[in-house]
């Protein structure tokens, strides 16, 4: 079944960060609909940031971000909110991706627990229904957070880290849920550390070191030349460190982005 319309996601001179300190500097580049987007870099990269800023949790220093719309994004944090020692059961828990449709004080009805029900058979969870959070193994836990995922019905999929710590088996039946959601027309934005599994199921890449490496085909963007410069560019996060300035930056930070900057290729469908 086709998902709602995902939009164009335009990046314009995009600088992100925390107290007026950059963390990802002068990013622009285009997303186009419907693409399956892995966000790649050292640690310290400032993959989490984007993420944060196209959730809409992380206002840009300078720069837009431009085709998103709030309550059309579904989002999944590196580090999750979801406290499994909650007293709630697998399907509460997943119930609560349906809240911008039934609202706050809304009716949970038969239709919502039907879903709910569909949603949790989807990532291989049936029969769990009834349990309790603090009963599930991490690979059960993160596909019970897939299945949320799957009732927020969004265009567009935000992921930070979703493989991490998940056993082989959960980490291949998620795999193939991202492919249906491309399928359906969804953009799926993924920050990923396994490069392997990058070029196995990634068509798009982003390979970021605060400032953008590379963007395009995967194949193309994860070369040895371009993990050198990602590794020469990375820096640490400095308290201390000035406002970004485009003119600050060295001849070879400037090389980097002029790559980094070349028109956009369309995404793989």
């Amino acid at each position: 079944m086709p998902g709602p319309q995902a939009p164009t996601i335009t990046f314009r001179d995009l600088t992100l960060g925390y107290e007026r300190h950059p963390a990802v500097h002068h990013l622009s580049l285009q997303i186009e609909p419907g693409a399956l987007v892995a966000v790649v870099g050292p640690n310290g990269a400032g993959k989490s940031s984007l993420i944060k800023a196209l959730a809409g949790v992380l206002a840009p220093l300078s720069g837009h971000i431009e085709g998103l719309r709030r309550g059309h994004i579904a989002w999944l944090p590196q580090h999750s909110e979801l406290d499994a020692s909650f007293p709630i059961d697998v399907r509460g828990m997943v119930a609560s991706g349906l809240w911008r449709r039934v609202g706050a004080l809304g009716r949970f009805n038969a239709e919502h627990r039907r879903q709910c029900d569909a949603a949790l058979a989807a990532v291989g969870l049936s029969g769990f229904e009834s349990r309790g959070l603090d009963t599930l193994s991490g690979g059960q836990l993160q596909r019970a957070r897939f299945a949320r995922l799957i009732l927020q019905d969004a265009p567009v999929v935000l992921l930070d880290e979703p493989f991490a710590a998940v056993d082989q088996r959960t980490t291949a039946d998620l795999l193939a849920l991202l492919h249906q959601w491309q399928r359906q027309g969804r953009t799926v934005i993924a920050v990923l550390h396994d490069t392997a599994q990058v070029r196995a199921h990634f068509p798009r890449t982003l390979l970021l070191a605060r400032e953008p490496v590379a963007w395009g085909a995967t194949a193309e963007v994860l070369t040895d030349a371009n993990w050198a410069r990602a590794q020469l560019l990375r820096e640490p996060f400095d308290d201390r460190a000035d406002e970004c300035e485009t003119g600050s930056r060295d001849a070879d930070s400037q090389a980097v982005n002029r790559h980094a900057h070349r028109p956009a290729l369309e995404a793989t469908p």
